[in-house]
């Protein structure tokens, strides 16, 4: 693999079985519904005379904060009621909410329980949910081929997340022999229905020549199709192949655009590149103090090598004005 690729793919993993979301208002799947053409004070009505479907409806309106306050507690009893019910997205969405602890006390067990009952009515959310859990061995014995099972049974129905899920499996050799063509295979499928993780994926794939012949301009057309929907990982990814010219000529404030928006989407490494850019003037007219702003908000934010750069940075500070502030004095002393 080319150096510079790894370096690349050394700062970006490939994305896996969705994502660590942490607040109430992330995570939701939809389901059937006529969405925002129906009022909440409508499908509340219909909610308490028992109709399931308007209980879902009330439930992701409280958690998103779709035509009222948001209340996750209020989301949680709704969705209760829901799957209760029997309705399989309440009960996948329930489920997430436990997986998380996000409302309710975390448990993996309440999450296998309500993602079992959704997988059982076919829902491929569940079924793909079900297969993270196997292949990270949160409330189940850790077990990739029954992991790639539930992968395969949200692919067959078309469920881009669990096209793109097998997909990562042929590509680690997790639970199957490692194939990379079909990886790309399977990524494309869930790529071609906008899925901006396949999508990503695609362009690390083509930027690294891993299944298929490296081509920047294709790592450059799957970045783009997933940075049109603002995933972060994608903008950071178009990010570093501006900054490290990675297949494009050298662009350090097209660059620091695409980590500004990655940054803007929740993504460390983009806090950290922008306190490297700052410290180094690149793309932006050198600023320590602005540097070691973002080295921290990185470091807040979990990355790790930020953390090293807030150390390093705040000592070479401390140095700098030590001597800034011995000079001042030594010049009042002859002065006098």
């Amino acid at each position: 693999m080319p150096l510079r690729t790894a370096v690349l793919l050394s700062i970006i993993s490939l994305v896996f079985c969705g994502f660590a979301y942490s607040d109430c208002g992330s995570g939701l799947v939809s389901g059937q519904h006529s969405g925002q053409s129906t009022s909440f004070s409508k499908s509340l009505q219909r909610a308490q005379k028992g109709d399931r479907e308007a209980q879902f409806q009330v439930a992701l309106a409280y958690q998103a904060g779709r035509g009222v306050e948001q209340n996750c507690t209020e989301a949680i009893r709704w969705y209760q009621r829901a799957a209760e019910a029997g309705h399989a997205a309440a009960q996948n969405n329930l489920a997430s909410l436990y997986e998380r602890g996000v409302g309710v006390p975390q448990s993996d067990q309440e999450a296998l329980r309500w993602y079992l009952r959704a997988a059982s009515d076919n829902f491929p959310p569940a079924e793909d949910n079900l297969g993270s859990m196997y292949a990270d061995g949160h409330g189940v014995r850790q077990d990739d081929a029954e992991a790639l099972r539930w992968f395969r049974k949200a692919a067959a129905a078309g469920y881009p997340a669990g096209e793109s899920d097998v997909a990562f499996m042929y590509l680690s050799g997790r639970g199957v022999v490692r194939d990379e063509a079909r990886a790309v295979t399977w990524y494309l499928k869930a790529a071609q229905k906008k899925y901006a993780p396949a999508q990503t994926n695609l362009g690390l794939i083509y930027a690294s020549g891993k299944g298929v012949r490296a081509d920047s301009a294709q790592a450059l057309k799957w970045y783009r199709a997933a940075a049109d929907q603002n995933f972060a990982l994608a903008e950071l990814s178009l990010g570093l192949m501006y900054a490290r010219a990675l297949g494009v000529e050298r662009n350090p404030t097209e660059a620091m655009t695409w980590f500004r928006r990655a940054a803007q989407h929740g993504s460390a490494a983009a806090e950290n590149e922008i306190g490297v850019a700052y410290e180094h003037g690149d793309g932006v007219a050198e600023d320590l103090a602005q540097a070691l702003q973002w080295y921290r908000k990185a470091a807040d934010d979990g990355f790790a090598e930020a953390q090293h750069n807030t150390e390093r940075l705040s000592t070479h500070l401390a140095k700098v004005n030590g001597m800034q502030v011995s000079s001042s004095t030594e010049f009042r002393r002859t002065s006098q």
